[in-house]
């Protein structure tokens, strides 16, 4: 060979580093490869004499944490780290017709389950659009179904709300303005523009199929004001339909239902109604009655559009900007309620905050945070366009979040033990963080008794240095069932040893909950949830709702349980 070989890989190195510190501590081999036979070319260096050599350096380099990785870099070729990715601005597109000051959005769930990703999308886009025009945000809460909405949800989705950090400046409850959407029916119906129907859902379902009306369009408007009348005084077979188009290509527009009899307790209004307002007429109505100027809603309620507005037209109500955004899909993740209510219910998950769903508890059990969430919305923006995204963007995002403020610790999974013969009792004081001394130290209490990963054992051999991380060096004299017999190495950072993280004697037990994707074409998936049993750190043990980096690891969040620490993975 022509060329020296540490040349070689002392450049291999530089790019390895690079290319790890630029994607998570994992440097891509085939990118790294590319450079080194680029930068060697011109000397004559065949390719074949390199790939072997840059294959080893970049395996010895992936070994290291991103840390590690960081400080080499730093050290040999500070230059490749002067290097930024252009930052891509994901803020919200203006809105059309907007005017400062004068901009009212809203969110309104329905109080008959827990947010998920998608309400979070919907609530972060209509709340950055309200501040953005120092307008207002109203938190409105669609309760017009007493056999599906609870009591308790109310509090809940303003307590998932309150940890985005979204406020909001005027709250209230559909259910409140009934006796309103009465008043207005009965115009509806004086107009000509609605009237009960009393044909059973199998006919209504045909005529809309066949474009043809039914014969309770015969009738007077005074028999369908008596009707609407005895609507809310007994139950029976009744609607009140929107007297629309029937021959309408938009199947939406062939007279949908206004109202629907409704026999069940409303936690808010008790037994007071029992007539109430379908989606079509209540969305209108509120948006219009309570200012909204740019209401959004997913792209599939699209085709119900022409509905909005007709509706608006009949009552001589205001029209707002109506706009939609596509519908948030991430893979193998269920994220509607229809779907995630069977999974609690049949008992496969442990319950709407399991880490593996995508309810706004779940994904704080497992360490996603909120500034997380609002830059994957940014990301996601409000196309139109259907998609269907990976669930390592959310980690992306929550990734650039955490790195720099989580907290740095040991954790050991599936333990060997190691023991020093010439060990020296001493206790050593290690920082949280390698840049941030503001997150403080910890002392950990050494002797001869250490673990590390049987990952890294395997790799080793006897006479093997390697290095006890932000500790010193080993060298391996002994390698048996019971574990590794070593002996002190000097304390010098040596560049190409293996470099393990570990925990004393002095440990903790504990369980990590990895989930994995929950859904395969949408059958549950059995291993969806795993557990990596090791040791960690006693320091962990102080820890509660707080997400750190196990280092080589990963990110986890601990949670201190009735009587053990609970461990959830999070991501890379």
């Amino acid at each position: 060979m022509g060329t020296d070989v540490n040349s070689i890989k002392n450049t291999a190195r530089k790019f390895a580093l690079q290319n790890a510190v630029n994607f998570d501590g994992s440097a891509q081999l085939k990118a790294v490869m590319g450079k080194v036979i680029a930068t060697f070319r011109k000397q004559g260096v065949h390719p074949k004499e390199i790939i072997p050599l840059v294959k080893e350096v970049v395996a010895d380099v992936n070994t290291l944490s991103v840390d590690d990785q960081r400080a080499e870099l730093l050290e040999i070729a500070p230059e490749l780290l002067e290097k930024k990715k252009q930052k891509r601005d994901y803020s919200l597109p203006d809105l059309p017709g907007a005017k400062d000051g004068k901009v009212v959005t809203r969110f309104p769930p329905e109080p008959n389950g827990y947010l998920h990703i998608g309400h979070a999308k919907a609530a972060i886009v209509d709340f950055e659009y309200a501040k953005k025009y120092d307008g207002t945000f109203i938190l409105r809460f669609d309760d017009t179904n007493p056999l599906k909405d609870k009591i308790e949800f109310y509090e809940a989705q303003k307590k998932d709300l309150a940890w985005l950090n979204i406020s909001w400046d005027k709250e209230y409850h559909t259910s409140d303005n009934l006796l309103k959407h009465y008043d207005l029916a009965a115009q509806l119906i004086a107009q000509k523009d609605a009237y009960v129907c009393t044909c059973s859902a199998d006919q209504i379902k045909l005529g809309r199929k066949q474009r043809m009306s039914c014969s309770c369009l015969d009738k007077s408007v005074e028999e369908h004001q008596e009707l609407w009348e005895k609507m809310h005084e007994d139950s029976f077979a009744a609607v009140l339909r929107l007297n629309a188009d029937m021959k309408s290509d938009n199947t939406a527009m062939r007279n949908p239902t206004l109202f629907r009899i409704i026999d069940a307790e409303h936690p808010l209004q008790g037994n007071q109604f029992h007539v109430w307002p379908t989606y079509d007429f209540a969305g209108a109505v509120e948006d219009s009655l309570s200012g909204v100027t740019h209401p959004f809603r997913t792209k599939e309620y699209e085709l119900r559009d022409d509905v909005y507005f007709y509706l608006l037209d009949k009552l001589g109500l205001r029209k707002p900007h109506l706009m939609e955004f596509a519908r948030l899909s991430i893979e193998g993740m269920p994220v509607s309620k229809r779907k995630i209510s069977p999974l609690v219910e049949s008992g496969k998950v442990t319950g709407f905050d399991d880490v593996r769903l995508p309810t706004l508890r779940g994904l704080k059990r497992r360490g996603i945070v909120p500034a997380a969430l609002k830059q994957f919305v940014f990301q996601q923006g409000i196309s139109k366009v259907e998609s269907t995204v990976p669930f390592s963007l959310v980690e992306s995002e929550n990734r650039k979040v955490i790195d720099p403020v989580a907290k740095r610790v040991f954790f050991v999974p599936d333990p060997v033990k190691v023991i020093v013969t010439d060990a020296t009792k001493k206790t050593v004081t290690i920082p949280f963080h390698p840049k941030d001394s503001s997150l403080g130290k910890r002392q950990i209490q050494i002797k001869n008794e250490f673990y590390i990963p049987r990952s890294d054992v395997d790799r080793l051999h006897h006479n093997d240095v390697f290095r006890l991380k932000d500790l010193y060096n080993l060298s391996v004299d002994e390698i048996n069932d019971e574990g590794i017999i070593a002996s002190y190495a000097g304390d010098e950072l040596i560049a190409d040893s293996l470099k393990v993280q570990w925990v004393s004697d002095n440990f903790i037990p504990l369980t990590v909950f990895v989930p994995d994707v929950l859904m395969k074409n949408d059958t549950f998936n059995e291993a969806s949830l795993t557990k990596i049993n090791g040791y960690g750190e006693p320091v962990i043990a102080s820890f509660d709702d707080e997400i750190v980096q196990f280092e080589r690891f990963g990110f986890v969040r601990i949670e201190q349980g009735d009587d053990r620490i609970l461990v959830f993975f999070t991501h890379r």
